[in-house]
């Protein structure tokens, strides 16, 4: 998420293309794109939060998600296979 919104900046776009990796570093206006990046993530992350803590039906799809195209089970699978073999 803070990735895609960087990519967005105009101004960070034409900073990169003008200028080496180590002077794009150290740009204020990058500093200062990815606090307000973090921010905007923050905010929608709690603002997600708070709906789902609202709402049984958010949770459900929160959870159908998870168990389908996150494949949460899946991972939680391998996973403890994983301690198995090496246990």
């Amino acid at each position: 998420m803070l990735k895609g919104k960087l990519l967005e900046n105009e101004t960070l776009i034409q900073q990169a293309a003008g200028n080496s990796k180590e002077q794009f570093a150290n740009s204020p206006d990058l500093k200062q794109a990815l606090m307000n990046a973090i921010m905007d993530a923050l905010e929608a992350h709690n603002t997600m939060s708070s709906q789902a803590l609202a709402s049984e039906r958010v949770r459900d799809g929160l959870k159908d998600i998870l168990m389908g195209p996150a494949q949460l089970y899946e991972a939680l699978r391998a996973q403890g296979e994983g301690l198995r073999a090496n246990g």
